[in-house]
């Protein structure tokens, strides 16, 4: 980035909080603080400090390229990961940047467009796109407002609660809202796609400063510091996934000869790692514990005795 641009980023910055530690802007732009210093130094003389004078604004910045391609990839994959209340706004935003760009770079859209594709998995009851929740969440955690819902646990059984939502998350396919759970009276999370409905009460709840999402992010994946360990042998794609597709602590790992990975993790219950060793199929190998290793024989056991479900509609 050469300095112009960089000086322009900098108020833009500027422009989108109220202050900014020099910190802060070192650590965005791969800058020195000395840099900094320098450069907010130059600003000044422009009339722009640390913090902005009322009224500042840069005009409109016009898109490169290459923004304006990001930002159409972006919207792909808002449509495939969240639902219809972030991927009507995302459109409408896209629509008006595309409305200002040149003609050259509509084109670059267009096809944009038809080479790229963004599919996501199918998910039980249909996308997640005809339900509009998200987005009401998101604004609930925010405005600090407890939100009332109506929710399908893993059994469709209904129930209607009222949380305080205290952040969002995007795991393993599905969106979650981390909650103190006024019925529960306890940390909960809720699959916003088990949602029935969801609406704001109007009653604003206290702040938690000893709640940090970062960290509660980091307390599961460690199993509450309870957490069991368990040594599996796996495929390298299959410790690829398992570090892309679990909360799972992962304590130590070695690479073997053959390029197999041995791994010892920390799990908080074995029930979930029986299910994904199984589905991993023959790219997993429980090591120790006992057991885990009678968990995963006894479940594949019982797999096997089943009924296929051919024979069952034939008979």
């Amino acid at each position: 980035m050469n300095r112009t641009d960089q000086l322009v980023a900098m108020v833009l910055q500027l422009q989108g909080r109220r202050v900014v530690r020099a910190e802060e802007l070192a650590g965005t732009f791969e800058i020195s603080l000395r840099t900094v210093y320098r450069d907010i130094a130059a600003l000044g003389e422009a009339g722009v400090g640390y913090r902005l004078a009322p009224g500042y604004h840069l005009p409109p910045v016009m898109f490169t390229a290459d923004e304006a391609l990001a930002l159409a990839v972006g919207e792909d994959l808002v449509r495939a990961m969240t639902d219809a209340s972030i991927e009507v706004p995302m459109a409408a935003a896209l629509g008006k940047i595309r409305s200002v760009l040149p003609a050259d770079h509509q084109d670059a859209l267009d096809r944009l467009r038809r080479a790229t594709s963004v599919k996501a998995p199918r998910r039980k009851g249909g996308k997640d796109g005809v339900k509009k929740l998200l987005l009401p969440v998101q604004r609930a955690a925010i405005a600090r407002s407890v939100l009332r819902m109506r929710y399908l646990d893993r059994k469709r059984v209904a129930t209607t609660r009222d949380v305080e939502p205290l952040g969002v998350i995007y795991f393993n396919d599905a969106w979650y809202a981390v909650t103190w759970c006024r019925m529960r009276k306890g940390l909960r999370h809720f699959r916003v796609d088990r949602m029935v409905e969801a609406s704001a009460t109007g009653e604003r709840f206290a702040v938690r400063e000893d709640f940090s999402l970062e960290r509660h992010i980091a307390r599961e994946a460690r199993g509450h510091g309870d957490a069991k360990e368990v040594v599996v042998r796996l495929t390298a794609a299959a410790a690829e996934r398992l570090r892309m597709e679990t909360w799972t602590e992962v304590q130590l790992e070695r690479e073997e000869a053959d390029g197999a990975i041995e791994m010892v993790l920390g799990v908080p219950v074995f029930e979930p790692m029986v299910w994904w060793i199984l589905a991993a199929g023959g790219e997993v190998e429980a090591i120790y514990p006992d057991a885990l290793r009678r968990q995963v024989a006894e479940v594949a056991g019982g797999m096997v005795k089943k009924t296929p479900m051919r024979e069952r509609l034939l008979t």
